[in-house]
């Protein structure tokens, strides 16, 4: 059985150590040794886990070998080694199942060629699916409390040129920024994100907008 064993250390000073890579390596080759597999290495150096599969070279070429069948499969030492989300393990775990290669993580007793591991794979695929849904609610309640504030959503519109005169007469005159923040909101002249309250904050960063303009 041929097998794509794929190694990735995040930075410059990992990459020119090779300590971590050569950890990960030999921890494949010695699961290699055990189950009969034939082993290519292939490594990304000085890529973060967080980068997606199709920017880190040695992982896409990994990825590519797998699905044009030059090898059986894709082994990691770590699952972090491979990939920092769950959701996008998943992405790969059914990359793995739709193009039939075997999806192996070490450190996690994953293997999509055993039925045990094919089991926990379902189990991480289970989490993910709960992640991207967790993310969909976060999202939903940010908007949701954006709109109790009054702030209009989309593109950010500018503070009418009648407004900006308004607040540097009344700054000039001596008001402060709270009491002219007050006054905007007493006369139901709404901000530039559409907001129905000004504050302190708000006013200072007109005055050094049009300053700085």
């Amino acid at each position: 059985m041929k097998m794509i064993g794929y190694t990735r250390v995040s930075t410059a000073e990992q990459a020119s150590s090779g300590a971590g890579l050569g950890a990960q390596e030999h921890a494949i080759r010695e699961r290699a040794e055990r189950e009969g597999w034939e082993v290519v290495m292939v490594q990304d150096a000085g890529v973060s886990g967080g980068t997606r599969a199709e920017k880190r070279p040695g992982l896409s070429q990994a990825l590519a070998m797998v699905a044009a069948g030059e090898a059986e499969g894709l082994v990691v030492a770590k699952l972090d080694r491979l990939s920092r989300s769950m959701v996008d393990f998943a992405t790969i775990m059914e990359r793995s199942r739709a193009e039939g290669w075997t999806l192996v993580a070490l450190d996690l007793g994953v293997d999509t060629s055993t039925p045990a591991g094919e089991l926990m794979a379902n189990v991480f695929a289970s989490f993910a699916q709960f992640e991207r849904r967790l993310i969909g609610v976060r999202t939903r309640e940010g908007l949701a409390q954006k709109k109790r504030e009054g702030v209009q959503l989309g593109r950010r519109r500018a503070v009418p040129s009648h407004v900006v005169a308004t607040i540097q007469t009344m700054r000039a005159k001596g008001s402060t920024l709270t009491a002219i923040a007050d006054t905007l909101t007493a006369n139901n002249i709404p901000t530039a994100h559409g907001g129905a309250r000004w504050y302190a904050s708000t006013v200072r960063h007109v005055l050094e907008t049009t300053q700085a303009a």
